[in-house]
């Protein structure tokens, strides 16, 4: 179900730069909308693992350089039945972690040093046993994809909107101004709102198959508090930005100030995980 459901929001949002593409250059602007798509769809397959690593600075580390948190992934994607990933670290005060790759066989999982100091050894298991859930379901590369589908859908829109405020396009062209409304308001609003539920969706089967890798789900569920506990309390990571926003186990960009507890939000309310975890303990009998 959340396969076909994922498919379905992926093909709207391809659809929706087709559309798009059709309005605003008529068949052909549809079929260089549909290139474009599928060209974007091979650069994040190729280069969304080294690009986003890059940005946040972080390094590589070895067996040598933190025993215990390699010793962690290794155990956990043994138990996920999956190749060992490259481990990262991220210099932030911030508690988070995320997870990128084309695939199980090119992944990496990445921990900043808040995220080490704030969370004993269960906690960071069930954190990156959550990660390596994602490498399983190839969540990376899926939501890598929305997020930049998305992004040229605004930046059309944006570019729509300017040529209409400086008279260089006609009402009547390709669907008068009402298709021109809807390309720079309508269209915009749509595909943040299928790419965030990609998301969503995308995190609550992380949280019940990362429960499974690590053992425990409260170890996850523990995890998710504490951090929380901290994105209220800290200033945003400094490096994050909307296009990776989703990436990470808890929004890097959200506080107590900012958060949206809505559809426009990249990640389900962290009460409500917290509650499918409790269940799950409970259904596997680690709970009362």
């Amino acid at each position: 179900m959340n396969i076909f459901k994922t498919f379905v929001l992926m093909a709207l949002l391809t659809g929706l730069m087709v559309a798009i593409g059709g309005q605003v250059g008529g068949s052909t602007g549809a079929m260089i909308m549909l290139v474009i798509s599928i060209g974007m769809n091979f650069f994040s397959y190729w280069f969304s693992d080294s690009i986003v690593l890059k940005s946040y600075n972080a390094r590589e580390i070895s067996e040598a350089d933190s025993p215990q948190l390699y010793k962690i992934v290794q155990t956990l994607a043994q138990n996920a039945d999956l190749p060992m990933p490259r481990v990262y670290v991220i210099d932030s005060e911030v508690p988070n972690a995320f997870a990128t790759g084309r695939s199980p066989d090119h992944a990496a999982v990445a921990v900043t040093t808040g995220l080490m100091r704030a969370l004993d050894y269960n906690e960071i298991s069930g954190v990156l046993g959550h990660e390596l859930a994602h490498v399983k379901h190839r969540d990376i590369l899926i939501g890598t994809i929305a997020a930049s589908m998305a992004g040229v859908i605004s930046m059309v829109a944006n570019i729509v909107q300017w040529g209409a405020i400086f008279g260089t396009r006609s009402d009547d062209d390709n669907g008068g101004i009402i298709g021109t409304l809807a390309t720079i308001i309508i269209a915009p609003i749509a595909a943040s709102l299928i790419q965030l539920a990609v998301s969503r969706s995308r995190e609550y089967d992380a949280d019940k198959t990362g429960g499974e890798i690590c053992g425990n789900p409260m170890y996850l569920a523990n995890a998710l508090e504490k951090i929380e506990y901290y994105a209220q309390r800290y200033a945003p990571m400094p490096q994050a930005g909307t296009a990776t926003a989703h990436m990470f186990i808890i929004n890097p960009l959200e506080n107590s100030k900012k958060a949206l507890k809505n559809l426009f939000s990249t990640h389900p309310d962290t009460e409500d995980r917290i509650a499918h975890l409790r269940e799950q303990a409970r259904e596997m009998h680690l709970l009362a």
